[in-house]
């Protein structure tokens, strides 16, 4: 079973957003285990501080080792192991469904949030395993990066969805972009539902799906063509569809 851990100072916000939907239900159902944690809870200091000036001088303040630290020892301590240290930062990797995946091998992640400029770097050097971005661009905190981390974690995790079907034939999965999607009526604003999905041939459904797919990748992401793996007939497919879209 999957159990994530988030150190922030904004506990609220978290457990909030954690204890909603999909990923509640998981807790609920007893699939996944998620917990925060407030990170001043584990200061030292009598005013809770949990930061201070940076040395050398600078703008703002810097997020302190040793709470953080308290905090990750007690994750340690109720868990009887060390976890998988993520600290949420524009330095790291870009997050991805491939990295989603991949955290999924391990069973229990903590996720540090920081903020303010930053946090102390011997903290990081100490307990984190891995850095990871969710964009070229700045926020408050780290708390949304670590929930949008969370979340595509956790829903790949048995027993979260109720089918693996729910994510496999879903946008990302094999890194195309996901087809089309139509809902009842059959026909709004003359604008009809493709035939091929009324006719119940499932088989001319499935590759109706995977054409329209790989046309909107190629249309709207052709950088993620260069990851996925295709076989001979699928190849044969991307191609024909290139030529077409050179030819208009």
């Amino acid at each position: 079973m999957m159990r994530i851990d988030i150190a922030t100072l904004f506990v609220d916000m978290c457990q909030t957003v954690m204890d909603t939907s999909i990923i509640g239900r998981a807790q609920k159902k007893g699939v996944l285990t998620v917990r925060c944690h407030n990170i001043r809870d584990y200061t030292l200091s009598k005013q809770a501080r949990v930061d201070d000036a940076p040395y050398g001088g600078g703008m703002g303040m810097v997020m302190q080792a040793d709470p953080i630290y308290r905090c990750w020892e007690a994750v340690c301590a109720d868990a009887g192991s060390r976890p998988y240290g993520i600290y949420l930062s524009p330095q790291g990797k870009v997050f991805t469904q491939h990295k989603a995946r991949e955290l999924t091998k391990h069973d229990h992640l903590f996720l540090l949030c920081g903020h303010y400029e930053g946090v102390d770097e011997r903290v990081l050097e100490e307990i984190i395993d891995e850095e990871i971005s969710i964009g070229d661009f700045v926020l408050t905190g780290g708390e949304l990066p670590a929930l949008i981390v969370a979340d595509a974690v956790a829903r790949l995790c048995p027993g979260v969805l109720s089918d693996s079907v729910c994510f496999e034939d879903e946008s990302l999965y094999r890194g195309l972009l996901e087809h089309p999607q139509y809902s009842r009526p059959a026909v709004w604003h003359d604008k009809a539902v493709p035939d091929v999905l009324l006719s119940g041939d499932h088989k001319k459904i499935e590759e109706w799906r995977f054409e329209k797919s790989l046309r909107r990748t190629l249309r709207k992401r052709p950088d993620l063509l260069e990851e996925v793996l295709l076989n001979d007939k699928e190849q044969k497919l991307l191609d024909k569809i290139r030529a077409e879209s050179e030819a208009d």
